[in-house]
Parts: C-alpha cells; structure tokens; sequence
C-alpha cells in the first residue's frame, strides 16, 4: 500500500488542469454583487467546449424550456444568470477529470452523488434564506478531493476501493487507512489550487464536522443534503454507505417530516437530467 503525503498531495494537485479563467471568474463572483453578466457570457462564449456543454444542460428536460437555447446570452435570458453559472460550473469541473483511471472506481456514481448534493443543498439554502448559488457549487464540489486522489494516484486509489470492499466503512475512513490522507485533505488542495474562496474552502474543509467552530453554516447545509442524498442512494453505487450525520446539523435546518418529504422529491427530480446530460 502506498501512503501519499501531503507534499506529495500538494505536488499532484499542480499537475491538474486549471480550471478556464472564466470559470475562475464565476466561481469568485458568486458573492458579488455587481457583476457585468455580458462581459462573463461573451467570455464562456470564447470557450467551445464549455459552451457547447453548458448549452446541451441548459436545452436539457429538467429546464422545461420552449425554445432552444443556442447561445450563453440567451440561456441567460430564458434561465437567469444564477441558473446558467450553475450550469457553467458544472460543466466545466465535469471537463476537468478524465474518467476511467482508476478500474473499479465508478466516475457516473460519483457524479450522480456530487449533482444530487449540490440539487438538495440548494433547496436546502433556498428555506434558509441562505444564497443558492454558493449551496449548489459548494455541493458540487464537496468531494471533489476523491477525484484528485483517483486522478493523480490511481493505483493507490484502486487499494483504497480493495480496503473498503473487505472493510465497510466511509470513504473517508477507507482513505486514511490505506492512503494517509483523505478526499478532504486533497479537496483542500486543490481549492487552494484553483484560487477558490475562503467560504468554499470552508464548506469542502467541514462538510464531514460541521459542529466544528468556525466551521460556519455553508459546511452545515452540504454535509445534511450529502448524508440525505446518501440516505435516498442517489448514485447508484453499490454498497452505499450513509455518514454520520450530526444531530446538531439536522436540528439547525428546523424542518418538519413533510418539508423533508417534498426536499427529497425535489432533489431526486433535479438529478436525473443533469447527470444524464454530464455523462454522454
């Protein structure tokens, strides 16, 4: 077994792809409040490749739309620019990772889970009066670290798949085990790496420990909608383990049985377009 340590981890993290500079851009303004929405669209335009992404998300089923959307411009008009710089977002970190690296590692299931997140944590956010947009980015890219693991040490990732088939347990705990880090250390590394902002940060750092101080409300909001989605088995993914979910945390969103019924509904209507859309 190959321990990784976090200069290594550090190291790896370097040698990813950065994400466009117009994502970069996105994924910063997200807490602004004066954006110039035409200049930002005419930059994703410049991008062929995430245009033509972002644009087949937003044509998808799951937007209902009655005309075809055939530029960022106009996605912006007929979503709404906060809708489109999710869409933007997610089909830019789907670009960023190739798939099939790592054999046994499901890169759909994974997916499946990170979109379903980010759809639960944004209803989650929209009944705390709290921003949408960073809720949905931050449940996009929650466990983003488990991608740096599989992407730049594959075979190491292959154990950790190994230990966990023999040990039932979170993937975090499967991580530290065999790899000495975990899918937080290295989603820390890489947000660090792509310039993301201190709440991001926040929220990928403490989505596991929200009663942690300082932690802050956003990592409170991801970790409910990741063990929720956890709980309805959203990805697919065989033997599916729920995380511990903190008491505190569940209490905080103040919800009753039935909002819960109708966020579950929700979030499962959300998913099944979007992913479909991620993994031609």
């Amino acid at each position: 077994m190959k321990r990784i340590t976090m200069d290594e981890l550090a190291g790896g993290v370097q040698d990813l792809p950065s994400l466009p500079a117009v994502v970069m851009e996105l994924l910063a303004s997200i807490e602004q409040e004066d954006v110039d929405i035409s200049v930002l669209a005419k930059k994703v335009s410049y991008d062929q490749a995430l245009t033509a992404n972002t644009l087949r998300l937003a044509n998808s089923a799951a937007y209902g739309l009655q005309v075809k959307v055939t530029t960022i411009q106009q996605g912006i008009t007929y979503l709404g620019f906060q809708r489109m710089r999710n869409l933007i977002t997610v089909a830019a970190v789907g670009g960023s990772f190739p798939s099939g690296r790592c054999p046994g590692f499901d890169d759909k299931a994974f997916w499946r889970h990170s979109i379903a997140t980010a759809a639960c944590a944004r209803a989650l956010a929209r009944r705390m009066r709290f921003n949408q947009d960073i809720a949905f980015t931050a449940g996009l890219l929650h466990d983003i670290g488990r991608l740096v693991l599989v992407t730049g040490h594959p075979e190491a990732y292959g154990d950790v798949l190994a230990w966990r088939a023999a040990h039932p347990a979170e993937w975090r705990e499967a991580e530290s085990a065999v790899l000495g880090v975990d899918h937080v250390d290295a989603g820390l590394a890489l947000a660090a790496h792509w310039n993301f902002s201190g709440t991001m940060c926040q929220a990928i750092g403490f989505h596991h420990a929200p009663d942690t101080p300082g932690a802050g409300f956003l990592a409170t909001i991801v970790h409910v909608a990741d063990a929720i989605v956890h709980a309805l088995d959203l990805s697919g993914e065989q033997d599916d383990v729920v995380p511990r979910l903190s008491n505190v945390a569940w209490d905080a969103m103040g919800l009753n049985e039935e909002a819960y019924l109708h966020l579950f509904r929700e979030t499962e209507t959300q998913l099944g377009e979007m992913s479909a859309i991620l993994m031609v």
